[in-house]
């Protein structure tokens, strides 16, 4: 939830100075004006040295719908990981609010469209905004670039040409381990297409959303384009089938578990909508014998222990040759044990929060101890952390075997479990042995063995010598049931864009 209590303070500079073109611009007293306390202001509790000189207009607690802040008959409460105290009681929309805000989205639509061109550490939480702001800022630019083109025919009186036009209401559903980064990546591509939209947030990171609409209110941008509708997790199931169902809705576009995006594609097929799907994943990380051992190392930390493992696409599978696995497993272990610290994320020094919630730990306890059961060794952790009951060690297993629960199920938590091999072949083989495919990373040194390995595997992105891939100006996506479409880069725009092709005669 540090995402979103340090919205202003970071966000807010960095949007004044770039955003201009979005009508985001410097008024009194910073980037906008200082209103008193909005209705709703959520209760925070536990942080008040965290949140000095935090805005209480961005603590939003209502539905957002039309350009109106909005109750619902129900609230639920949000809370945090680390110490399980409740952060605030947000409005639980139902059904109805879900008809009413894509209704909105579907009547800003309509003028739209003609305009022209969560518990982490809070370092972590820093960066995701300035990360998100770059989204917005990214995809302003890029709406000047939406180009159609001229078609050469063979008949004299006739010119034929292509035109890409905004796709509609879209429908954005996002998870809770990135919540600014994640609406922004695809509200700032649908605005900019010159989509609406509705976006229902994860229940767990709701506040992030519902500032973002503060900020998008205060910026000038019309009633109806940006709509939230928070909901419990009692009401998820109905809310999102509602959404994506309204034949007022053109464009899904969703985040989360391989599991969840199957379930809005079958309610997507039955009116034929546009979807953007970015799913699960079970990134291998491969380091061979040539490789840089310090170099995989850094790699490897970076790539595993982000978010405290709570990324889609952090590697989940360390493939390591026999060569060089012992030196790599000793010195990764070193650099855990001094580099990884399990904190507050609000206090200094923290580089490993809780897990979102305890159904999670009890994920990654469970790998661990189906691993150890079969025959793998813990090299460092191995068990919860004393700090809570979210906490979790993170942990590092070798002689992992092919058979255990952590190479085929995505553990999405601090767990680094090392599979030793021999040949490229092999590598390459337990890589693919998958039925998603988002995400890869290896180190080599070797010219030839990089581009045969960066062809070969099955994945959408693929990250050589580098453990840190997303950036904004490239395509995020995978291939198998990793989902559909990219986000991100020139291509994230495409996603809300139709072509229409115009055929001009009698000339």
């Amino acid at each position: 939830m540090a995402t979103c209590f340090w919205l202003r303070s970071c966000g807010a500079r960095r949007l004044g100075s770039t955003f201009r073109g979005c009508r985001l611009h410097p008024r009194a007293g910073g980037l906008v004006p200082a209103p008193g306390p909005a209705p709703g202001p959520a209760q925070l509790r536990g942080y008040a040295g965290g949140l000095a000189g935090l805005s209480a207009a961005l603590l939003r607690t209502d539905s957002f719908v039309g350009g109106r802040w909005l109750p619902a008959a129900a609230t639920f409460p949000v809370q945090d990981p680390a110490s399980g105290a409740a952060l605030g009681m947000v409005a639980d929309c139902g059904v109805s609010e879900a008809r009413a805000a894509v209704r909105a989205a579907y009547e800003a639509f309509c003028s739209w469209r003609e305009v022209s061109a969560k518990g982490k550490p809070l370092k972590e939480a820093h960066g995701e905004i300035f990360y998100s702001a770059f989204f917005l800022e990214w995809f302003s630019e890029e709406a000047r670039r939406v180009y159609g083109d001229i078609i050469y025919t063979p008949a004299k009186d006739k010119r034929a040409l292509v035109l890409k036009q905004p796709v509609g209401v879209a429908a954005v559903i996002t998870p809770w381990n990135f919540p600014s980064a994640m609406i922004t990546r695809k509200v700032g591509a649908a605005v900019a297409a010159g989509c609406t939209v509705v976006v229902k947030p994860a229940e767990d990171t709701p506040f992030s959303a519902l500032a973002l609409a503060e900020l998008a209110s205060q910026a000038g941008i019309p009633p109806g384009v940006y709509n939230v509708i928070p909901c419990s997790r009692k009401n998820a199931k109905e809310v999102g089938e509602a959404i994506c169902t309204d034949p007022l809705v053109s464009k899904i576009s969703f985040t989360g578990s391989t599991t969840t995006g199957k379930i809005l594609l079958h309610h997507a097929a039955n009116s034929v909508k546009r979807v953007s799907m970015e799913l699960g994943g079970l990134a291998p990380f491969i380091v061979f014998d040539s490789a840089n051992v310090d170099q995989a190392v850094a790699g490897a930390l970076a790539s595993k222990f982000r978010n405290t493992g709570q990324t889609c696409v952090c590697s989940n599978r360390f493939l390591v040759q026999r060569g060089i696995h012992d030196a790599f497993v000793k010195a990764f272990a070193e650099a855990m044990e001094k580099n990884l610290h399990v904190g507050n994320g609000f206090e200094e020094g923290t580089t490993q929060g809780p897990l979102i919630n305890e159904k999670a730990v009890e994920k990654v306890e469970k790998h661990v101890n189906d691993a150890v059961s079969k025959g793998a060794t813990i090299v460092t952790g191995g068990k919860r952390h004393h700090l809570g009951k979210n906490f979790f060690e993170p942990t590092l297993l070798s002689n992992v075997t092919q058979d255990m629960l952590c190479t085929h199920e995505e553990t999405f938590g601090p767990l680094a479990p090392v599979i030793k091999f021999d040949t490229e072949e092999e590598a390459i083989a337990i890589a693919n042995a998958t039925d998603v495919g988002l995400a890869g990373y290896f180190y080599s040194q070797d010219p030839a063995q990089i581009w045969r390995v960066a062809e070969q595997l099955e994945v959408g992105m693929v990250g050589i010598n580098e453990g840190l891939i997303s950036s904004v100006e490239c395509p995020f996506g995978g291939v198998k049931q990793s989902g559909l479409g990219r986000e991100g880069s020139k291509y994230g725009i495409d996603e809300y864009l139709e072509l229409k092709y115009v055929c001009y005669g009698g000339l």
